[in-house]
């Protein structure tokens, strides 16, 4: 039998690719139906909801408008790559979101398209120095990392599987400086015509 099990493993037929969107169709039926009896109208759904509506709203009030373009475009930025950087988290399976607000995207849209991005903007707004840039960069990846994880890992929004904080640390940090630096530089041959 030991040895039955072994060839099967050794030369098994790998899943075709039919077989894999089926997968996909099960799991898309599945978190659907989780999100409309767990997570619609819940605490952590209103909860959400309520945070990235007051995010927008500070965000739109604090906004250097003379300086959108530039401040909006490190946004985004930031945004897109936390988006790409989340995917490839929940696809290794080091952490999941059971709750969000819209069910059928994989990584929690409010957190990587509003929250994070927005205090981004802010601290690129208003830490012009590169010091200070890095002292309040320190200072928030410290806050995402050690508290806004776990109060949502807690809250259940948000689980971890073969993820620790403090991998989040130092990633927190080196997303601001890179893509503030890479702005900076834009700007640098944009002035240079």
């Amino acid at each position: 039998m030991a040895l039955v099990t072994t060839f099967n493993l050794l030369f098994s037929i790998s899943p075709n690719w039919d077989e894999i969107i089926e997968q996909r169709r099960q799991i898309k039926d599945m978190l659907i139906d989780y999100w409309l009896t767990n997570t619609l109208f819940s605490f952590n759904w209103w909860f959400l909801l309520a945070i990235t509506i007051m995010f927008f709203i500070i965000w739109l009030i604090v906004l250097d408008k003379k300086r959108i373009i530039e401040i909006a475009a490190f946004g985004l930025i930031i945004g897109t790559t936390i988006f790409i950087l989340d995917i490839i988290g929940i696809t290794l399976v080091l952490w999941s979101y059971p709750d969000k607000i819209i069910p059928v995207i994989p990584p929690i849209i409010e957190i990587h398209h509003v929250h994070l991005p927005i205090i981004y903007m802010v601290i690129y707004q208003f830490f012009n120095s590169w010091k200070s840039f890095l002292t309040a960069m320190t200072m928030a990846s410290l806050i995402f990392s050690f508290v806004f994880e776990p109060l949502t890992e807690w809250l259940g929004i948000y689980e971890v599987y073969n993820w620790k904080y403090i991998y989040s640390f130092p990633i927190y940090i080196f997303i601001g400086w890179i893509f503030r630096w890479t702005i900076i530089k834009v700007k640098q041959i944009e002035n240079r015509r």
